[in-house]
C-alpha cells in the first residue's frame, strides 16, 4: 500500500507542470484608450518655383493661382495642424477637433473673408485653413452621423489646399476656378451603410465668414444669403472605386453698387458649383482619378466646366509617375482670371472696385502636366517625418485661338519646375 501511495504522489508531481501549462493565466483587461491618445501635432513646409520660358511682361503664369508668379521662388505653405480626429470605428458618441493655420503665398487665395484677409499686403500671408469641432453621433443608421461645426475645407474636387495630398505642384483649372476652397457653417455626413454616405450642410457661402453691410469691402460675408453644400459618396469594389458627387448652391456675388447696377441681386441670384470625383485603383500601384465639373452663375448668366483626368503609377516605394490632362471651358470669361496684386483676389471677392482682375475672355483651356513624386526613406525617430519632391513639366494652350498667356500675347504657355515638401 505504501508503495502505491508513493507512486500516485510521484505521478501527480510529474503531471503538475503539464497541468500548469494548460491553465489560462488571468490578466486584468486593458485600460480603455484615452481621448488624448489620438491627439496629433504635425506640420510641413512646401516651397517651389515655376519657370516660364516666355518670361511674361506681367510676371504671371496665367491660368495658375497658387503658382502664379513666373520664375519666382515661392514659400507656398508653412502649415501647422493640431487635431484630435474622430475615431473612424466609433460606434458610440465621439468628439474631436481640428485647427490648421498656414503662412505663405498660398494664403493669398485661401482666406476666409474678413479673417486676416487684408491684414498683410506682402506676398506671404497668414490664414486659418480649418478650425472646427467634430462629433460622431450614433443616430439614424448603424454607421451613425459625423458632424462638423466651424470652418472647414470644401467637399469638392480632386485636389486640396493641403499640399502633401496632391499629386502635382501646379493645380488644375477646376481647382483654381471651378470649386470653392472653404466654408463656415455646419456639415453632416450620414453613413447610411458601408457603400453610401450622404453629405448635407449649410454655410455662409464660398470662402466667407459672417457679417455684411452694403458696399462693405472688409466684411466676413460678401452678401446676406446662406448656401447649401452636400452630395453623395459611394464606396464600391471593396474600396477600389469611390465616387463623390457634390454641389454648392447659393448666392455668391458681392453686395456692392456695381453688381446691383448690373441687374444682379446678390442675395437671390444663385451660383451652382457642381463636381464629381471618381477614383479607381485597379491595382496597388495604379490609380486613375477623374474630376468632372460644371458651374453656373445666374446673376451674370455665366457658365463654365470641364474634365480633368489623373493617372499615377508607383514604380517602387519611393518613386511614382504622375500625370494630368484637362479641358475647361469658361464660356463668358467670368471665372478664369489672374490677380497681379497680393490682395487683388480677396478684394475681388469683396467686390472692391479697386481690385485688378485680368480675364482670359471667352476661352476653352487645355493643359497637360507630367511629373514625379519622389519620397526618399527618412530615418525614424527624428524631427523630420517625411520628404516629397515633385518635379513637373506643364503645357497650357487654348482651343479657340484666344491669347491669355504671356501677358495677353500668346495662345500657349510652357512651364516647368516643382516643389519640395518637408514634413515634421
Amino acid at each position: 500500500m505504501r508503495k502505491l501511495i508513493l507512486s500516485t504522489v510521484a505521478a501527480a508531481a510529474l503531471a503538475t507542470p503539464a497541468l500548469a501549462a494548460d491553465l489560462k493565466v488571468l490578466k486584468a483587461p486593458p485600460a480603455p484608450p484615452s481621448w488624448w491618445d489620438t491627439f496629433e501635432i504635425s506640420g510641413h513646409v512646401d516651397s517651389g518655383v515655376t519657370f516660364n520660358r516666355d518670361r511674361p511682361a506681367d510676371g504671371l503664369n496665367f491660368g495658375h493661382l497658387f503658382t502664379d508668379r513666373a520664375n519666382t521662388y515661392l514659400l507656398n505653405q508653412a502649415l501647422l495642424t493640431v487635431q484630435r480626429p474622430l475615431d473612424p470605428k466609433a460606434t458610440g458618441f465621439d468628439a474631436g477637433f481640428k485647427f490648421q493655420a498656414m503662412y505663405g503665398t498660398d494664403a493669398r487665395y485661401t482666406h476666409f473673408l474678413g479673417e486676416f484677409d487684408q491684414s498683410i499686403s506682402t506676398r506671404n500671408q497668414v490664414d486659418i485653413v480649418e478650425a472646427y469641432a467634430a462629433f460622431h453621433l450614433p443616430w439614424f443608421t448603424s454607421g451613425g452621423m459625423d458632424l462638423k461645426i466651424g470652418q472647414y475645407v470644401t467637399l469638392e474636387g480632386a485636389e486640396v489646399i493641403y499640399a502633401p495630398d496632391n499629386l502635382l505642384y501646379t493645380h488644375s483649372y477646376i481647382f483654381n476656378f471651378g470649386i470653392p476652397f472653404k466654408h463656415t457653417g455646419v456639415m453632416t455626413t450620414t453613413h447610411v451603410n458601408p457603400v453610401l454616405d450622404v453629405y448635407a450642410g449649410i454655410d455662409t457661402g464660398v470662402n466667407t465668414t459672417f457679417g455684411n453691410t452694403f458696399d462693405c469691402y472688409n466684411c466676413g460675408d460678401n452678401n446676406h444669403a446662406v448656401a447649401f453644400h452636400g452630395g453623395l459618396g459611394f464606396n464600391l469594389l471593396d474600396g477600389k472605386l469611390t465616387i463623390l458627387a457634390t454641389t454648392h448652391i447659393g448666392p455668391e456675388n458681392p453686395n456692392v453698387t456695381q453688381v446691383v447696377a448690373a441687374g444682379v441681386n446678390p442675395n437671390q441670384d444663385l451660383r451652382y458649383l457642381n463636381d464629381v470625383t471618381i477614383t479607381f485603383k485597379p491595382t496597388d500601384k495604379l490609380t486613375f482619378i477623374t474630376d468632372l465639373n460644371y458651374i453656373r452663375d445666374d446673376g451674370f448668366g455665366a457658365t463654365g466646366g470641364g474634365v480633368a483626368q489623373y493617372v499615377a503609377y508607383a514604380i517602387n516605394d519611393w518613386l511614382k509617375i504622375v500625370g494630368r490632362g484637362e479641358v475647361w471651358r469658361d464660356n463668358n470669361g467670368f471665372f478664369v482670371a489672374a490677380f497681379p496684386g497680393n490682395l487683388d483676389f480677396v478684394m475681388a471677392e469683396h467686390g472692391n472696385p479697386n481690385a485688378v482682375v485680368i480675364s482670359g475672355g471667352s476661352t476653352t483651356y487645355a493643359a497637360v502636366t507630367g511629373g514625379l513624386n519622389i519620397t526618399p526613406e527618412i530615418a525614424k525617430g527624428g524631427v523630420l517625418k517625411g520628404l516629397i519632391l515633385r518635379p513637373e513639366v506643364r503645357y497650357d494652350w487654348t482651343l479657340n485661338g484666344t491669347t491669355p498667356f504671356a501677358a495677353g500675347t500668346k495662345s500657349s504657355q510652357f512651364t516647368f519646375g516643382g516643389d519640395v515638401i518637408v514634413k515634421f
